[in-house]
């Protein structure tokens, strides 16, 4: 074994023992927060790469990380097979790869490759929803304990919500397109507890490919962002008992397309919406009960949106928005007025990850950019990779996991860093 692999191994093997997990695409709670500090700030192909390891296809799902292991959905054939694989946090290493076939010839976006959704632990078993090839659960160790077919996806810009835990529950928004349904399964068999028919319309202007935001407090919430009832109709967020699937409140205002998650604030008293194809961002109070459109809706900004895909974060009383066309916005989140815009580069779809007062947001070419949150923009380094790059940051002892199309890097601080 040489010095540079003891090294790595030697510096996992002391991080893991206070390294903070990430269980889910966008963390712990959804929020795309880290409390890690001291995270690395600079790296390229060579410079502060702890390891990589390639990747057979192009795939958007974020990886997660449990204790000492890493776990991604990845297709292969083009998405006729599809698999979970899990990796040794500290060296890359493949620990099990187990598959799933998918006889069904899924329409998508060349920009939306198969396997796009993230899998999900409590760590005790490793879930994924992988499209028309459905929903698994595997144990730790690659057993696989449970599978679940929910019929073909079939939109014509593909499909993308990542599941969600709840207690018992392992929570999915299966769609969009026809038929399109946020249903909860149990986490232990795999069996329907609850259903929620939701409007499906194959359409290439319509659908939600977010994945559901879990809001827990005095009253726990569900809220899913949902095209309306009709191709031209307003979106809207719904909120829903998470143990029982009853509607709590719903609130118009979102446009016909939404990619981006719900962005909570992080006392949960409010939450964000952005739409997808121009169309409007708004705040909610949360809490509400029936139609809360008139009361309970803060702000919403309809003029001149760009085109929105990534999912923002919330810090303090700032608010980060990312837009496709290479900027990067701060608006107040009582308000929605804008604090500053700032021009970073490329095509920004990935997702952000706020973390020791950073925000690290990265576009299709391969730059990662890296942001002080404040007040003023200031740009702090912009990392190349020069490989595609859609998925957003993982993070977990003082390392970062980003998944390019061609492989897994794991990036962790050199000295002087």
């Amino acid at each position: 074994m040489n010095k540079t692999l003891i090294t790595i191994l030697l510096v996992f093997t002391a991080s893991s023992l206070h390294a903070e997990n990430w269980p889910a695409w966008r963390g712990v709670d959804g929020r795309g927060v880290s409390q890690e500090k001291n995270l690395p700030l600079t790296w390229s192909t060579t410079e502060n790469v702890l390891w990589k390891v390639p990747l057979a296809e192009p795939c958007n799902g974020t990886p997660i990380i449990w204790g000492d292991r890493v776990f991604l959905t990845q297709g292969f054939d083009k998405g006729k097979r599809r698999a979970v694989i899990a990796l040794d946090r500290a060296s890359g290493e493949k620990l099990w790869q187990q598959e799933l076939s998918c006889d069904v010839e899924e329409t998508t976006h060349p920009q939306n490759p198969p396997c796009s959704s993230s899998p999900i632990t409590d760590g005790k078993a490793v879930y994924a929803q992988l499209g028309s090839a459905g929903v698994v659960a595997y144990d730790l160790d690659g057993k696989q304990l449970w599978h679940r077919d929910l019929g073909p996806v079939l939109h014509r810009w593909g499909n993308g919500p990542s599941p969600v835990l709840y207690g018992d529950l392992l929570i999915v928004f299966h769609g969009p397109g026809t038929p399109a349904n946020l249903m909860a399964l149990n986490k232990a068999s795999g069996k329907t507890v609850w259903t929620s028919k939701e409007t499906a319309i194959n359409s290439p202007i319509f659908g939600s490919w977010s994945t559901p935001l879990l809001l827990r407090g005095k009253r726990d919430e569900l809220i899913m962002p949902l095209p309306g009832d009709r191709i031209q109709g307003a979106g809207l967020f719904k909120s829903y008992d998470p143990a029982t699937g009853k509607l709590l409140w719903k609130c118009d205002g979102l446009g016909n397309e939404v990619y981006a998650m719900p962005i909570p604030s992080p006392d949960g008293d409010l939450v964000v919406g952005i739409s997808g194809h121009n169309g409007p961002a708004m705040a909610v109070r949360t809490g509400g009960n029936g139609d809360v459109s008139a009361t309970h809706q803060l702000w919403r900004t309809v003029e001149k949106n760009p085109q929105r895909v990534s999912s923002g974060v919330i810090d303090g009383e700032h608010l980060y928005i990312a837009n496709a066309n290479g900027t990067l916005d701060c608006l107040l989140v009582g308000s929605g007025e804008p604090v500053w815009k700032g021009r970073l580069g490329g095509n920004l779809w990935g997702s952000m990850l706020l973390a020791d007062g950073r925000i690290y947001l990265s576009n299709f070419d391969g730059d990662t950019f890296v942001v002080k949150a404040g007040e003023k923009f200031e740009l702090l380094a912009t990392n190349h990779l020069a490989e595609p790059l859609y998925a957003a940051p993982a993070v977990s002892g003082g390392a970062i996991f980003l998944r390019t199309h061609k492989h897994l890097y794991c990036i962790g601080r050199g000295e002087g860093n």
